[in-house]
């Protein structure tokens, strides 16, 4: 069993001892859960750089995770699921997304209204991000290094540096992570490039303009392997790619075994294990760790060393098609837009045809040749933020953009329809996204999270009793849904004052190409880069909301326009550029003389709606056909009421 240990070192009561129905209290268990792991076993075989790092006296490579466990207070009271958590940057995220908590709520554990812990899921989050920083809030993965004759490696990186306000000195990480230090400090040949836009031409910065260095809080210079000082500084809004050699090399995919092996080790009964076990096992990754799972699928990882299969199902949220920097040397696992292993075709489940490189692959094709058994079931969900990005259609779509690709019998793949990347809130906000960037426009306010919480049950009901979910709904060429940014920026002349981004400006996905040692894990820098994939996104209707998806409430009785996009604050620099992730919910006006006055040609409420309970009940039957199709949960059709109901009072905050 690669579990070979398993401290506590928190054991308490969950929300203050709080009861959910019958299932009762929770309790909160955390520690530290060490693996070891036989380097040579066939499983294991796709990790990279695993052969290189120590082994024990076994032969075995180990490593270390930070875990946290919930669970109901009373043996048997849970409903024998377990849902993994692969936390997000180190941050616990289920029970966010599932229980509907809310920056507002009280400190300590939000429980939210209790969703998970009323229907008696058992949930683990689990580290493994190697490069997370130390922080009693996030879980971490020590992971050991690989080593050539005992010694550090040394080899090519590429940090991607994205400033949002002018500054000198940055930390050679994405964010404020744990840094691949420069090899040496001199590094003649290391370069320092700067684009305009995501898909820029690059220029290459004078070697002697920049240095590994950093300021003091006394105002000095000092040498640093790192930090990166540019004398003129970095200029918001532009997009800098450092190349350099850095030395140490941590197996960065232990990360993925980690996540394979803490679900097989909860979901047997025994002696080390803090719980019952468990008769079904589902991972639940968002964002980041959502194509973290869409990793873990493509290296065939669903199967243990014991032969058991991982996990009985997977839920990638807001993924797109892209997948991550998991399982190469020098990887940083919060890197998504740096084009590298990312990036990389296939993006569909079943085998598709690359149209440059004429290769045909499909993420499921190891797993389904080596392993059918352990075939999990899938289903994907998406924002509109993916697909504008320039990845969300190829998860669904042929990747030479002629037809709609054929989908996996074990997969749905749902479109959430206007809406952004993170689950839309009141008040809307014009604060910084995660990545610094300020948006110009009030925050997209649709909140998709009723519908994450009805793909999990019907994730479980497709598993254990075998009834087919819900349809996939998103955009398709076949319909006339699926479209080019450019066409869905058209009908939008309807919002006024609406600034659009510049097409020739938005994200891309171009063909790849990292080198003749690609296919060991090791990069070349920076990769050269070929042709563009297609980036389809939704149709719009005559509100300008997408057409096309699982469309809630917001969009099918509407009182705004709601887009998956948001343009970035002049503040943040290239004001013409789209901010990552965030979107933004356009209200109409509340009277017709008012819309008019502002040369709004959408109706206004009172022209659409006779009151507040016209509109709530026209809400409440949207929301119940939903529930009847299965995409809502009848659970939550007063929810979606209630959330519409705060969405009348504040589009109407300012009418006399």
């Amino acid at each position: 069993m690669p579990v070979v240990d398993l401290e506590i070192s928190e054991r308490r009561p969950f929300a203050g001892g709080a009861s959910f129905g019958e299932v009762g209290a929770y309790e909160r268990i955390a520690g530290r859960v060490t693996f070891a792991v036989d380097p040579a076993h066939e499983v294991n075989r796709s990790i990279v750089d695993l052969r290189l790092a120590p082994r024990d006296e076994a032969g075995r490579v180990r490593f270390t995770s930070e875990f946290a466990l919930l669970v109901p207070a009373e043996a048997g009271a849970g409903n024998g699921r377990l849902l993994v958590d692969v936390v997000n940057r180190g941050r616990e995220r289920a029970i966010h997304a599932f229980n509907r908590t809310f920056e507002s709520d009280p400190p300590g554990d939000p429980a939210g209204d209790g969703f998970l812990m009323r229907h008696g899921y058992s949930v683990v989050s689990i580290g493994w991000q190697w490069d997370v920083p130390p922080d009693q809030k996030l879980l971490h993965l020590e992971a050991p290094h690989a080593l050539l004759d005992g010694r550090e490696i040394r080899g090519q990186t590429a940090l991607e540096i994205r400033p949002h306000r002018p500054e000198r000195t940055r930390l050679l990480a994405n964010r404020v992570h744990t840094p691949y230090p420069a090899a040496d400090l001199e590094q003649p040949d290391a370069r320092l490039l700067v684009r305009d836009w995501e898909d820029g031409p690059d220029t290459e910065l004078p070697r002697e303009a920049w240095r590994f260095a950093r300021k003091t809080d006394g105002g000095a210079l000092e040498e640093s392997h790192a930090h990166i000082f540019l004398e003129g500084g970095f200029v918001p809004g532009k997009i800098y790619q450092l190349l350099y050699e850095a030395e140490g090399a941590p197996v960065v995919g232990c990360g993925l075994l980690a996540l394979r092996e803490i679900a097989s080790f909860l979901r047997a009964s025994g002696d080390a294990n803090p719980t019952e076990g468990f008769e079904r096992v589902y991972a639940y990754g968002i964002s980041q760790t959502g194509r973290m799972l869409r990793h873990f699928l493509y290296l065939a990882l669903n199967v243990a060393e014991d032969g058991s299969a991982a996990y009985d199902g997977l839920l990638p949220h807001v993924a797109g098609g892209r997948r991550g920097e998991f399982n190469h040397r020098f990887a940083q696992p919060s890197q998504q837009s740096l084009p590298g292993f990312g990036h990389l075709f296939p993006f569909t489940d079943e085998p598709s045809v690359d149209p440059y490189s004429e290769r045909t692959e499909g993420l499921l094709d190891r797993l389904r040749a080596e392993h059918p058994e352990a075939l999990p079931k899938v289903i994907y969900t998406n924002s509109g933020a993916e697909y504008w990005r320039g990845d969300g259609s190829l998860v669904h779509l042929d990747p030479a953009g002629d037809a709609d690709a054929e989908l996996a019998p074990e997969t749905r793949i749902y479109s959430f329809a206007g809406t952004q990347h993170s689950p839309g809130v009141l008040p809307q906000t014009t604060a910084a996204g995660g990545d610094g960037a300020r948006p110009r426009y009030p925050t997209n306010t649709v909140d998709y999270r009723p519908l994450l919480r009805a793909a999990l049950v019907n994730l479980d009901r497709w598993v254990t009793e075998g009834v087919q979910p819900p349809q996939s709904q998103h955009p398709r060429l076949a319909d006339g849904t699926a479209v080019p940014r450019d066409e869905a920026l058209a009908p939008l002349w309807c919002v006024p004052d609406l600034e659009q981004p510049d097409p020739e400006r938005l994200w891309v996905l171009r063909e790849t190409d990292l080198g003749s040692d690609a296919g060991e894990g090791i990069g070349r820098y920076p990769v050269v880069e070929g042709e563009t994939y297609p980036a389809l996104v939704s149709a719009l209707d005559g509100n300008g909301n997408e057409r096309a998806g699982i469309r809630l409430p917001d969009l099918t009785v509407p009182l705004a326009t709601h887009l998956p996009w948001n343009m970035r604050d002049p503040d943040s620099g290239a004001p013409e550029q789209i901010v990552p992730m965030i979107g933004s919910s356009h209200y109409f006006g509340t009277t017709r003389l008012g819309r008019e006055a502002v040369s709004d040609p959408r109706l206004s409420l009172a022209e659409r709606y006779a009151g507040r309970d016209d509109y709530l009940g026209q809400v409440e039957a949207a929301a119940q056909t939903l529930a009847a199709d299965r995409y809502v949960l009848d659970e939550d059709v007063p929810t979606l009421v209630s959330d519409a109901e705060a969405r009348w009072e504040w589009a109407l905050r300012d009418a006399e």
